[in-house]
């Protein structure tokens, strides 16, 4: 499939872009035109990714392993885009999940395991492009989160708390860079077809004592439009945010849950 040019000559970085929400965010990239440096701590299925990616769309595509809980890996990621490509125009923060339980299943390990993964990953991640984008006077910087900033879900304590976060984060951020035309937006994704979705039916499920299908179905049914996401769907979202179709558009967390999510 050939690409488009909405983001042609942009070099953008995906984290945990191996499978799930980070793959189909970094394949409309590549098709958008944007060459990439996609992150992950699995790099067997992240070499897999990248190949897709170069043989679907002819992207340059440049893969980094890295655990994003480690400060070193996380500087690696940064590292690896400039000495590629010599620019980073957009950075896409993404992470998997932390582990499920309510409040008193949880340990404090649990806690600061979920505030390195969840929190001060994009911190660093982003203290290691800022200089770079401050430079050029330019940059986007998209943070892909969750429903759960306006919707906590009962048996995802840790998300719901620690992602509340980068709520902060974004809006902060967006009144400090406006300056040097850095634009940062909040994406807040619903249920998406991905492997985390699953292992919350299947734990809904065992908790229910009901087949994972009828969960499935749940699930789809709470949502107004029937059905979850794609995660190329949430990638259509950040591309907008990445282009210069949005060049106003800043300081927002948006909302992409097809309706899911009923207050304002």
């Amino acid at each position: 499939m050939r690409s488009s040019s909405m983001l042609k000559g942009r070099v953008a970085i995906v984290t945990a872009a191996s499978r799930g929400i980070g793959k189909g965010v970094a394949k409309v990239l590549a098709r958008e035109g944007a060459s990439l440096v996609i992150a992950s701590r699995d790099f067997e299925r992240l070499t897999k990714t990248a190949d897709e990616i170069k043989s679907e769309y002819g992207a340059e595509v440049v893969a980094v392993k890295a655990d994003l809980t480690k400060r070193e890996e996380v500087a690696s990621i940064t590292k690896s885009a400039l000495e590629s490509f010599g620019r980073i125009d957009i950075l896409v923060y993404n992470t998997g999940p932390p582990k499920p339980g309510a409040f008193l299943e949880l340990t404090e390990a649990d806690w600061d395991y979920a505030v390195k993964l969840l929190l001060l990953s994009a911190v660093w991640l982003t203290r290691d492009v800022l200089n770079h984008m401050i430079q050029r006077r330019q940059g986007r910087l998209i943070y892909i989160t969750s429903l759960t900033l306006k919707r906590p879900l009962p048996n995802l304590t840790l998300s719901n708390v620690v992602r509340l976060s980068l709520a902060g984060l974004v809006k902060t951020l967006a009144y400090q860079l406006a300056p040097y035309n850095i634009l940062v937006n909040g994406v807040l994704q619903g249920y998406v077809e991905t492997e985390r979705v699953l292992e919350l039916a299947k734990d809904r499920a065992a908790k229910e004592g009901k087949p994972i299908e009828e969960i499935l179905r749940a699930m789809s049914q709470e949502i107004p439009l029937g059905r979850m996401a794609k995660p190329e769907e949430v990638g259509e979202l950040v591309a907008f945010l990445a282009s210069d179709r949005a060049s106003y558009i800043t300081g927002s967390l948006i909302s992409i849950d097809g309706g899911y999510v009923q207050c304002l």
